[in-house]
């Protein structure tokens, strides 16, 4: 709190102090009181109402810095109210114990809420575990059916699949520490997870995938990456062009760190929309034409590559081609994380 700030806080007091002492004056001199008398007794005043004041700003001024000092030190700023001492004067302290009882309330709120969310997240990860049972066997059926009928099906389990990963992925990026575990990997180990995952919708999809130069090694949790990477082939499946659709992966060093890029030739993404496509729930005019979109596949992909320090860049050409580049850290900067 400046000086001026303390003033102007203060100006009617001083005000009504200067209209007094003015009156008092008037009353004086009227009275026969003597000049220098009242130059005694104004100066007095204005002395005493100056110690006042100087002492009051000093007074506040250190009990606001002691505030300021432990809402710096307090990782969890909404307890401010529990660590703060009781101020001295009566109104004050009415004022105080009203703050305390709504942050209270606030905290036990807070509280419910993150019960309620972790409930949740665990009922969500519990749903994911036990659905996949009922897919893998409906999937073992499948191979006993009539050929066209098992590809069909086989394609629409897949989906199904897809989108209970994506649920259970999403749940888990609420608390990632828990989950992910970084050590070394080789890219072409990550690129294969997830080309084997999508495999039947690449085959179905008449994809055609070029891999290049992925024998680079990073540091990363290699289920989380394997996962992003099929975010993005589920993408150029999704808006591939009629003929000829392909997809490349392909891998560079750079410096100390290492790039991985997912290109392909399909539709492009409009400029108007390449801004917001890590939005969540944003699905663009592609994916409102061609339906079946979430608008949570490169959502997640963000916020999982932020928990891995990894850059998530794209690009796009409308109509022609999209190209997604994860820049993955150098080993000695992971131990910053």
């Amino acid at each position: 709190m400046s000086p001026g700030e303390f003033l102007s806080d203060r100006l009617g007091g001083l005000l009504l102090h200067l209209i007094v002492m003015a009156a008092t004056g008037v009353f004086l001199l009227a009275s026969g009181t003597e000049s220098g008398v009242l130059v005694i007794v104004f100066l007095a005043w204005a002395l005493v109402l100056l110690t006042v004041h100087v002492w009051d700003y000093l007074r506040l001024r250190a009990y606001l810095r002691e505030l300021n000092a432990i809402m710096d030190g307090l990782d969890r700023k909404y307890l401010f109210a529990e660590c703060v001492p009781r101020p001295r004067g009566i109104f004050q302290r009415r004022s105080f114990d009203l703050m305390r009882r709504s942050g209270k309330a606030m905290i036990e709120a807070v509280s419910d809420a993150q019960a309620s969310q972790r409930d949740y997240r665990e009922y969500i990860e519990s749903w994911v575990h036990e659905i996949k049972t009922p897919i893998t066997a409906a999937q073992l059926i499948c191979r006993q059916t009539d050929p066209d009928i098992r590809r069909r099906l086989s394609r629409e389990l897949a989906a199904i699949d897809d989108h209970v990963e994506r649920a259970l992925f999403y749940a888990r990026a609420e608390s990632p520490e828990k989950d992910f575990i970084i050590r070394q990997i080789s890219l072409d180990d990550i690129v294969s997870q997830a080309l084997d995952r999508h495999r039947a919708l690449l085959i179905q999809s008449g994809v055609h995938i070029e891999t290049k130069d992925l024998c680079q090694t990073v540091y990363t949790d290699d289920k989380w990456v394997s996962f992003m990477v099929g975010q993005l082939l589920q993408n150029a499946v999704r808006y591939r062009r009629g003929q000829d659709p392909a997809i490349t992966l392909s891998a560079c060093p750079l410096g100390r760190q290492v790039q991985l890029t997912v290109c392909d030739n399909g539709i492009g993404i409009p400029p108007r929309d390449l801004s917001r496509v890590f939005e969540r729930g944003f699905t663009g005019a592609n994916g409102r034409s061609r339906g079946g979109s979430t608008g949570m596949g490169l959502y997640l992909c963000r916020r999982l590559a932020g928990f891995l320090a990894v850059d998530l860049q794209i690009r796009s050409r409308e109509g022609r081609s999209t190209s997604v580049t994860l820049t993955f850290p150098a080993k000695e900067d992971l131990s910053k994380m």
